[in-house]
């Protein structure tokens, strides 16, 4: 039996080396972890997160705190028999959802929390969180889903069928993960990298065997995208795939100048080009692009939000992110979603692909969704205890219990000189 007996949150902030994680959006970024601690009474303690890039890390620190309350003397495995109907009764905190609702920070502090459970939930069972998860029945697997605002679109029928279906090729997808998962470089071309530096990583990524890799985008002078690319494109060759991310930085008349130029050029995908709360024009710049794909999902909060995207047919590479969304289970649910409309799911890694190594491996074994790339961002590969193992351009499956989430000495008596705010408190 593991019942939880004491909930804590740590404020972690890592700063970046310079021009690390700028893009055209976010100039100053710092790296940051509002965590929840959910320590047991047999001495196991689950780690869960969410990412900001710093300023109100402590904001989202404690809601974490308040929204966890309830699970004090909670057992694991009851409480995860049907967590899609724990999380929705923690996202519908009475008061705190009025901040919402499922949006902004307490949908972040409620990721934190949810992420915790998870990684309890594995550390009991002694397995990794991927290995938990592809095992679980189908019913079992549906539980872990909260399909409310989104059964016009996903019906508990549906959504059994998609994984039973899965369930029929597991054992050939399961012999698939010693070939490890296909990465693409985040890293390669953050926004004020010079074009000297730029092509250096280029070339670096595609002797390090990533058959991908992404370029920042969002510049005053369209030009200037357009050149980078194409020093990009000339050091890595024509077999490496090309994705471009304008992290919202377009308005609509550059969006659709930006699209044409971009399409005519070969990329994969250009990602977040305008507003994320712009359904229709994501869906319109769709229709332009094509072939060219449309990516979204790192600023989409919750599953509804996905589903009208979805619909409209405004994305086709969903960049769910699980520190974003309300934790693995909503992930989950926003990876059903995407199979029942045959799109693609490439998560965002806010977690550094510690977690979504786990997730990206359910997607393919559990709910049949293709061996695609899952993105590599190796900033603060150090800080995690069990940092992702990414080998020729591949993650190598996890193998220690848990979900992957707990950082170097984010115990009880946490002690980072590199934490600039901190906040603990039991219940």
């Amino acid at each position: 039996m593991t019942t939880i007996r004491r909930i804590s949150t740590r404020d972690a902030r890592f700063p970046l080396p310079a021009g690390a994680g700028v893009d055209a959006t976010h100039s100053d970024p710092e790296y940051s972890f509002a965590c929840a601690l959910l320590e047991a009474d047999d001495r196991l303690t689950g780690f869960g997160s969410a990412f900001t890039l710093g300023a109100g890390n402590d904001v989202v620190c404690r809601l974490a705190a308040q929204l966890a309350e309830p699970l004090v003397g909670r057992e694991v495995e009851e409480l995860m028999a049907d967590w899609g109907a724990e999380s929705r009764r923690l996202a519908d905190h009475p008061q705190l959802r009025w901040l919402g609702p499922h949006k902004g920070a307490v949908h972040l502090a409620l990721a934190a929390v949810a992420n915790a459970c998870f990684d309890l939930w594995a550390r009991s069972r002694g397995l990794p969180l991927w290995r938990l998860l592809v095992g679980l029945e189908p019913e079992r697997l549906l539980a872990l889903c909260d399909l409310s605002y989104v059964e016009d679109a996903l019906d508990e029928e549906t959504a059994l069928g998609i994984l039973r279906s899965a369930r029929r090729e597991r054992s050939a997808r399961l012999a698939e993960v010693a070939d490890g998962y296909p990465g693409y470089d985040t890293s390669v071309g953050w926004f004020d990298y010079p074009d000297a530096r730029l092509v250096e990583n280029a070339r670096r990524a595609a002797g390090a065997g990533f058959e991908a890799v992404k370029l920042k985008v969002g510049s005053d002078q369209l030009e200037r995208d357009l050149r980078r690319l194409e020093l990009v494109r000339g050091a890595v060759g024509v077999d490496v795939t090309l994705m471009v991310d304008a992290n919202q930085r377009w308005t609509w008349p550059t969006a659709e100048r930006a699209c044409r130029g971009f399409a005519n050029l070969g990329v994969e995908w250009i990602e977040e080009p305008i507003h994320p709360d712009d359904v229709l024009g994501h869906q319109r710049l769709a229709r332009l692009a094509a072939p060219v794909k449309i990516a979204a999902g790192e600023h989409l909060p919750n599953r509804v939000v996905f589903k009208n995207y979805l619909q409209a047919e405004a994305v086709q590479v969903v960049q769910a992110d699980a520190l974003r969304l309300a934790g693995v289970g909503e992930f989950l649910t926003v990876s059903l979603l995407a199979r029942a409309f045959g799109q693609t799911v490439i998560p965002h890694v806010g977690d550094m692909g510690q977690l979504h190594q786990h997730l990206v491996l359910v997607n393919h074994i559990a709910l049949g969704h293709d061996k695609t790339f899952l993105e590599v961002i190796p900033h603060l590969a150090d800080r995690f205890q069990e940092p992702a193992q990414v080998v020729d351009g591949r993650y190598r499956a996890p193998q220690m219990p848990g979900a992957g989430l707990n950082l170097v000495n984010l115990g009880s008596d946490i002690d980072l000189t590199e934490v600039v705010h901190r906040f603990s408190i039991d219940v």
